[in-house]
């Protein structure tokens, strides 16, 4: 319960997860209501001076709403965040700009509003982009916002074909795929609900639900056998068969393997990736991977499993989360080779088993590895970080003996973003790499760095004229932002042409940075794969 004579507002929430809106002087109807929190309502404060709404529940979930239109701005989970335990306290503390929230700790969880955007700035979408994928059959990209907003572009000229919005309520999209034809889109929500749809006119076809709530981390669609693979908070793998000539099979999961109800994670899955034809490879939230035959259903090998012990000294050091895989597919098929045959990020260094090592790669002081993709023949990799920058490495010979001790030759960089980069894809067939960030742009690049274009900006490009490129030019935003100017360290080597040095001090986003009281402000671990 919260009462604003300054706004002439009273706030209250509950055990039914929503913050309802009043006038005191109108009792009878609540005036907005705010729908988002999946577990009841024990915080909420009103900062005046931002017209802004910060709410907690009972998960340790934050959100910030937007008190004239009464949407949800951003929401920090529990993971995301750091804060952990069973809740105690919490106060807004206007000063800093941050809340503090006591559980077993003390932690400070810092705001910062984004400011306007430039009005002469290209932006894809008005909220963080959260995943981008290219489909093949008809062309297009298709990126997905924190909004629950849904957009088709065309690839070869960037141009906007269509919008659907609202495609998981109030709830955000988390994760996308396609089907095998490319006719349908399958989007993962925070509401716990795939949803299945016609994407180029906006209608859904199909929404698929979990018998208990569930947050969904990713989704892939496999091609043998043909089936929607999800994972999520639930901690299993959960299996909806395709069936082209019947669409009902869509309506309940399929059971769960016995493996992994008997074998499998022990926390929140954050990730998963496919190896045609049988394997696939899930992360955890404990930095543990289980490679799994996904015909059988049964393990094929953990690797990064964490002991007893290290749960007890969890919160000293990093967290050991993994959240992104890649296979290196040439090398997966060998499985009696001692080759390194994954990449994962985390902060545990390198990850290795009797044929599945995961060979170390470059770190930074502060960024850490948010996105990966790998070239079709194993060759390069490309990297993307939370700075928003992109590095491609020579993995030809890397690691084909079993681990290394030094990680592999940097090729060339660039900088592709102010902010987190949240999705890395590579369009072999045109020599093309998609990206796009929490900083609301979707952009694409030649596989050498060479900047093609904004999707969303005023004047259209062709892919196949490189004379239409926005090359050499870079993003407006990237050129004045602090991070990317050059540091003292970056005068001792040659940097590759038209890339940016540096690292970012910054998110201009809203941004949460847990800090434990007394404890101090740790960097983040970068490129530990």
């Amino acid at each position: 319960l919260l009462l604003s004579l300054r706004k002439n507002l009273l706030l209250t929430g509950g055990m039914d997860q929503i913050i309802r809106v009043w006038n005191p002087h109108l009792p009878g109807k609540p005036t907005g209501l705010l729908r988002g929190h999946t577990a009841p309502v024990i915080y909420i404060h009103l900062s005046s001076e931002d017209n802004r709404i910060f709410s907690m529940s009972m998960d340790n979930t934050v959100k910030i709403w937007d008190l004239e239109t009464y949407s949800c701005l951003f929401t920090a989970s529990s993971k995301a965040s750091g804060i952990k335990g069973e809740f105690a306290a919490c106060l807004y503390l206007p000063s800093p700009g941050a809340l503090c929230v006591a559980t077993d700790r003390v932690a400070l969880l810092h705001l910062r509003m984004r400011s306007a955007p430039d009005p002469h700035l290209a932006l894809s979408h008005q909220e963080p982009v959260v995943c981008c994928g290219y489909n093949s059959t008809f062309r297009h990209v298709v990126s997905c916002s924190e909004a629950s907003v849904v957009k088709v572009w065309d690839f070869e000229t960037g141009k906007q074909l269509s919008e659907f919005m609202g495609t998981h309520g109030n709830a955000g999209i988390t994760c996308l795929t396609f089907d095998s034809s490319g006719r349908r889109l399958v989007t993962g929500g925070r509401d716990g609900c795939l949803k299945i749809w016609s994407y180029n006119n906006g209608h859904c076809l199909h929404t698929l639900k979990h018998d208990g709530k569930l947050k969904y981390g990713n989704v892939k669609f496999c091609y043998r056998p043909r089936c929607i693979i999800a994972v999520g908070w639930d901690r299993r793998i959960n299996v909806y068969f395709d069936v082209p000539c019947d669409f009902h099979h869509f309506w309940k999961p399929q059971p769960h393997w016995q493996d992994d109800l008997n074998h499998g994670h022990k926390e929140d899955i954050l990730c998963v990736a496919q190896c045609p034809p049988f394997l696939l490879a899930t992360c955890s939230y404990d930095g543990e991977i289980i490679v799994w035959n996904v015909i059988s259903g049964h393990v094929y090998c953990k690797l990064n499993t964490p002991s007893p012990s290290d749960g007890l000294n969890h919160r000293e050091g990093p967290e050991p989360s993994v959240s992104r895989l890649a296979f290196l597919k040439t090398r997966a098929a060998k499985l009696d080779s001692m080759a390194a045959s994954l990449i994962a990020n985390g902060p545990g260094g390198t990850v290795r088993a009797p044929g599945w090592a995961v060979p170390p790669f470059p770190r930074q002081e502060k960024a850490q590895v948010s996105s990966i993709a790998v070239t079709a023949g194993d060759a390069l990799a490309y990297l993307a970080d939370q700075q928003g920058f992109v590095h491609v490495c020579d993995i030809k010979e890397y690691g084909l003996q079993g681990p290394e001790l030094q990680p592999p030759k940097n090729v060339t960089f660039w900088r592709a973003h102010v902010s987190t980069v949240t999705c890395l894809e590579l369009i072999e067939e045109e020599n093309i790499l998609l990206s796009s960030s929490l900083d609301r742009t979707v952009r694409l690049w030649s596989k050498t760095g060479a900047y093609i274009g904004t999707f969303g900006q005023s004047s259209p490009w062709d892919i196949f004229t490189p004379a239409s490129w926005s090359h050499p030019r870079v993003p407006y935003e990237i050129l004045t932002d602090p991070g990317s100017m050059p540091a003292d360290s970056g005068l001792e080597g040659d940097a590759p042409a038209g890339c940016t040095v540096g690292s970012q001090e910054q998110d201009p986003g809203i941004e949460e940075t847990p800090a434990e009281v007394g404890a101090g402000t740790s960097s983040s671990p970068g490129f530990p794969l």
